[in-house]
């Protein structure tokens, strides 16, 4: 019996079989790396990048509408994120790189070969994404508020000084009377004829 057990071929440990299919499929883009276009191989690993961000496609607020999320062929082809950045497939093929197009020319914000780490990043940057948008959404709300509010208290103020206005011009209208008769009566009195 001791000597069955010398002879089995010990085996890696898969966490899960989504990893253990990925771990084939990567092995397939490998080996296929010699038979296959540079762009199928390309697309065949933004696929794949993409398949390990399907969960966080998934929860992205569906009234969110700043995320392409979707691959497009050309000489280069490229998984869009957003308008500004995407990811492309490296010169080597294995490794990937997340760009992001700024005014300052493009910036590369991640280059590596792990794929998990790519996913990882990407799903940081969505996430930092959402919560910009969610804080530009409340603060586009609190101005408008904040000028309603604005508005509604110059509505009252008008209201409210259209009451002093008319004393005020009561007033001027009374002064003026006295004073014309002020100085009526003293050019009569002063200059006796």
């Amino acid at each position: 019996m001791s000597e069955m057990q010398d002879n089995v071929v010990p085996h890696t440990r898969m966490r899960s079989l989504r990893d253990a299919i990925r771990k084939v499929q990567l092995g397939e883009v490998e080996r296929s790396d010699v038979v296959v276009e540079l762009q199928e191989t390309e697309r065949a690993r933004l696929d794949m990048l993409a398949d390990e961000l399907k969960d966080v496609f998934k929860e992205i607020p569906e009234d969110d509408d700043q995320f392409s999320l979707q691959i497009i062929s050309g000489s280069t082809p490229r998984l869009w994120i957003d308008a500004t950045s995407h990811v492309v497939v490296g010169g080597d093929r294995r490794t990937y790189r997340f760009l992001k197009d700024t005014r300052l020319g493009r910036v590369v914000i991640l280059e590596t070969a792990n794929i998990d780490d790519m996913a990882d990043c990407l799903t940081e940057y969505i996430a930092e994404r959402v919560l910009e948008r969610e804080k530009a959404l409340e603060g586009d709300w609190l101005n408008n508020r904040l000028r309603q509010v604005a508005l509604d208290s110059k509505v009252v103020r008008v209201k409210e000084s259209s009451t002093p206005w008319l004393s005020v011009i009561g007033a001027f209208g009374i002064g003026l009377a006295a004073g014309v008769i002020g100085l009526v009566a003293f050019a009569w009195f002063a200059n006796p004829l």
